[in-house]
C-alpha cells in the first residue's frame, strides 16, 4: 500500500485503527478529496443493534434458502452456504462481540461479517442465477443495505472488492460463464450503476450532515464549558480568600470555620470543572483518547475519598477505604478520578433513599488484585437495582431517576474503563444493595504493594 496512507492512518488513535478493507476506504476517499467526515465503521454502533442485525441475518438466510430453494425456487439455490451465512449472524450475536461494538475485535468481526455476506454472497448468487430479474432487484437491495450498516467509503470498497472476488471465483467454477455479460450485463449495468450511484450520494450526504451536527453540538458545549468555567474560577478565587483570611485569625474558632468554608468551596469547583469535563468526553464520538500514564488505584481513590464534597460530617463517615493490594493500571488519572466520584456520588444519593441515618460502612471502597487483575469494587447497602435495570444503566441516557439526572455518568465510566483496557460491572439484589466491580489490567510496572487488610475511614 501507499506510504501516501500513513500518515492518516497514524493520526488515528491505536483504539481506532481499522481493518484493512477500512484503511484501503480512507486511503481510496483521500485520493478522490471526498474525506470530510470521521470514519464510522458501524453507523449506529449499539450492543443491541448489533445482536437484532445478526438475528435477521441468521434467520433471513433462512428464511430465504426456503423461499428460493423450495417456494419460488430459483436455478441456483445453495442450502450449505445459506447455513455459512446464517452461522455468521451468530457471530454478532456473542456477547464478545456485541458487548462493546466500539471495541477493535467488534469492529473486525461486523466489517467481515457483513462483507462476506453481502457484497461477496449476494454477487455470487447474482452470478449463479445469470443475473436473472430476482438476484439483480437483491444485488440492489444488497448495494443500499451496505450503505446503510457501515461508513459510505467502506461500503464502497466492500462492495467492489466483494463483486470482484465474486467474479474471480465464478470464473473459476465456471469457464464459460462470460456468456452472462452477452446476456444481460447492458441492461442491468444500468439499473445498478443507478443504484449504486443513489446509495453513494446518499452516503456521503448523510455522512456530512451527521458530521456538521456534531460539530455544531461540540461547539455549542464548548461555549457552554467556558461561560461555566469562567464563574468557576471566580469561585476559586473567593476559597482563596476565605483560605487567606483564615490564616489571619489564627488560633481562632473563626480559623476552623472559614477553612473549612475553603475547602468545601474548591471541593465544588473541582467537583464541576470534572462534570463538564465529563460532559465533554460523553460528546465526542467513538472511543476516548488511549491514555499511557502510570496510575495508582490506591491514590485515585484516596483522593476522591478525600476531596469529594460531602453534604454533612456524617455522609464522609459512612464513607469506609479499604486497601488489600493496590496495583497501578495504564489510563488516565483524571478520567479515573470522575469515574470514582460517579460512583461514590451515584451510591451516596441511593443510601440517601434508604430513609434511616446513615451509618460508617454502608459505603465501601475496596482495592485488591485478583488473578492477575486489578479490581476498584464500589459497595452501597443501599435499596439495590432491579434486574431489568441492570441490563441497561450503563447505556447513555438511561437513568433510574428521570427527574435529576441525565444517565450519562455509568455511560461515560463504561466508556474511561473500556479505554484503559478493562470492564465495568454491577452486582445487585432489590433491597440488598450494589457492588459497583472495575477491573483492569495490571500495568507493567505495577507493584503490589502488600498482602495485608488496611482499611481507612
Amino acid at each position: 500500500m501507499s506510504t501516501t496512507l500513513l500518515p492518516k492512518l497514524n493520526d488515528m488513535p491505536k483504539g481506532d485503527r481499522f481493518s484493512f478493507l477500512e484503511r484501503v476506504a480512507v486511503y481510496v476517499a483521500s485520493r478522490i478529496g471526498l474525506v470530510t467526515t470521521s470514519l464510522t465503521p458501524i453507523l449506529h454502533p449499539t450492543p443491541l443493534r448489533l445482536r437484532w442485525l445478526g438475528a435477521l441475518t441468521f434467520v433471513g438466510h433462512l428464511l430465504f434458502a426456503w423461499v428460493w430453494g423450495v417456494w419460488l425456487v430459483q436455478p441456483y439455490e445453495n442450502f450449505y452456504l445459506r447455513g455459512v451465512m446464517a452461522s455468521l449472524g451468530l457471530l454478532l450475536m456473542t456477547d464478545t462481540v456485541s458487548r462493546d461494538p466500539t471495541r477493535r475485535l467488534s469492529v473486525l468481526a461486523f466489517t467481515l461479517v457483513f462483507w462476506i455476506q453481502l457484497p461477496v454472497f449476494f454477487s455470487w448468487m447474482y452470478f449463479c442465477n445469470d443475473g436473472n430479474t430476482v438476484w439483480l432487484a437483491s444485488y440492489c437491495a444488497m448495494i443500499l443495505i451496505s450503505y446503510h450498516v457501515t461508513d459510505w467509503r467502506v461500503a464502497t470498497v466492500g462492495v467492489a472488492s466483494g463483486t470482484a472476488i465474486a467474479w474471480v471465483l465464478f470464473l473459476m467454477v465456471d469457464p464459460a460463464a462470460g456468456t452472462l455479460l452477452d446476456k444481460t450485463f447492458p441492461v442491468n449495468l444500468v439499473v445498478i450503476g443507478f443504484s449504486w450511484a443513489s446509495a453513494l450520494v446518499l452516503g456521503v450526504s448523510s455522512a456530512n450532515r451527521r458530521q456538521e451536527q456534531l460539530q455544531n453540538t461540540l461547539a455549542t458545549i464548548g461555549i457552554m464549558a467556558h461561560e461555566l468555567r469562567t464563574p468557576l474560577a471566580t469561585m476559586a478565587l473567593v476559597g482563596d480568600a476565605l483560605r487567606g483570611e483564615a490564616r489571619g485569625q489564627a488560633g481562632t474558632e473563626s480559623e476552623i470555620r472559614l477553612d473549612k468554608l475553603a475547602q468545601r468551596m474548591h471541593a465544588l469547583v473541582r467537583n464541576m470543572n470534572h462534570q463538564i469535563d465529563l460532559q465533554i468526553a460523553n460528546a465526542r464520538p467513538g472511543r476516548l483518547p488511549v491514555y499511557r500514564e502510570q496510575v495508582s488505584a490506591a491514590d485515585v481513590v484516596r483522593e476522591v475519598v478525600h476531596t469529594y464534597p460531602y453534604r454533612s460530617a456524617r455522609e464522609r463517615e459512612n464513607v469506609i477505604v479499604r486497601i488489600r493490594r493496590d496495583f497501578l493500571f495504564t489510563g488516565s488519572r483524571d478520567l479515573f478520578l470522575q469515574v470514582i466520584v460517579n460512583l461514590v456520588k451515584n451510591a451516596l444519593k441511593a443510601l440517601a433513599t434508604n430513609g434511616a441515618p446513615m451509618q460508617p460502612g454502608q459505603l465501601t471502597l475496596e482495592i485488591d488484585v485478583s488473578r492477575e487483575r486489578g479490581q476498584i469494587t464500589v459497595t452501597d447497602q443501599g435499596p439495590g437495582i432491579d434486574a431489568h435495570l441492570r441490563a441497561r444503566i450503563f447505556e447513555p441516557f438511561f437513568s433510574t431517576d428521570r427527574s435529576t439526572r441525565h444517565g450519562l455518568g455509568l455511560a461515560f465510566c463504561k466508556r474511561v474503563v473500556q479505554g484503559a483496557g478493562g470492564t465495568i460491572r454491577v452486582h445487585s439484589e432489590p433491597g440488598a444493595g450494589a457492588a459497583f466491580v472495575i477491573d483492569l489490567p495490571l500495568s507493567r510496572l505495577s507493584a503490589v504493594q502488600n498482602s495485608s487488610l488496611f482499611t481507612e475511614p
